[in-house]
């Protein structure tokens, strides 16, 4: 009897598998399956009834830091970094989402948040980038992946006070954003857009996340109050991170990821969705999170 105590006791020690939490190596699997020759990953798996899908610098950037959270590997590094470089324009200093397409806020962004997870010389990208996303950056959703990029690089945009104060022009009296349904969402990006440039926030927001969880776990727009998606989780648990709180019901967060994962090991952005790279994504660092 004492002998099963201790054996007990130390199998109680163990890092613990809850039930029902993913296969990583197949998780893993299945987002290296998706980077192609050129060295980018396909947004999904392509399939003979799909119409034709080309890889993606969001999809690379999303993939690489699921990889990461899941404990993976890029498949073919060298091949990675030329891939991203090749969306790079230097002409403009901006990113595409594809090699030779037209640059934009948000890939440039993803862009610089790519260069820094491949370990690539900032120094080559980070100049020409922040005078793009400086000069293009005008709504909330630019303004929010924008000061994301500048995080990566470690640069305080020069534009931080213009932006924090269009995005404060959103706010409501008590601090908090949007309204009904979509409340914890808003109020989510949000505030962690306001931090990122340097601003603060009320103990009412935390509040209001949550107070937004829905019955199923998770967190969704404002087009429902009862479906969730893992985009919008993951905007929320970002949220509750930077603020240093959690959800009543974290044990709910979780089960709602875990619905969301399919046959093949990856994640749709909602149950019953096909697997994506960019659900695998939100569903690998909200893992993380919940393990923090």
């Amino acid at each position: 009897m004492k002998r099963f105590a201790i054996i007990l006791v130390a199998i109680l020690a163990l890092p613990s598998v809850r039930a029902g939490e993913p296969g990583m190596k197949q998780t893993i699997a299945y987002v290296q399956k998706l980077q192609t020759e050129s060295g980018g990953f396909w947004p999904q798996a392509p399939n003979s009834n799909a119409i034709k899908i080309a890889p993606t610098l969001r999809a690379t950037s999303a993939a690489m830091r699921a990889l990461r959270y899941f404990g993976g590997e890029v498949p073919n590094k060298d091949a990675c970094v030329k891939f991203v470089a090749s969306c790079h324009d230097p002409k403009s200093g901006g990113f595409s989402d594809t090699p030779g397409g037209k640059p934009d806020v948000f890939s440039t962004a993803v862009g610089l948040m790519a260069v820094t997870e491949l370990k690539m010389p900032t120094e080559k990208y980070a100049d020409g980038a922040s005078k793009y996303l400086t000069e293009n950056a005008k709504t909330f959703e630019d303004i929010r992946i924008a000061s994301a990029g500048f995080e990566a690089i470690k640069k305080t945009p020069a534009k931080q006070e213009e932006w924090r104060n269009n995005v404060l022009k959103l706010q409501n009296k008590d601090a908090t954003f949007g309204k009904g349904p979509g409340m914890a969402r808003d109020t989510g990006g949000s505030v962690v857009t306001v931090l990122r440039l340097g601003g603060k926030t009320s103990d009412r927001c935390v509040k209001v996340l949550k107070a937004g969880q829905r019955q199923n776990g998770g967190y969704g727009k404002a087009d429902s109050d009862s479906a969730s998606d893992l985009e919008t989780t993951y905007r929320v648990m970002r949220c509750f991170v930077m603020l240093k709180a959690r959800p009543d019901n974290v044990e709910g967060v979780r089960s709602f990821v875990a619905k969301c994962r399919n046959a093949d090991g990856g994640y749709g952005v909602a149950p019953g969705q096909p697997s994506s790279v960019g659900g695998t994504y939100f569903a690998a660092i909200i893992t993380h999170w919940l393990k923090q």
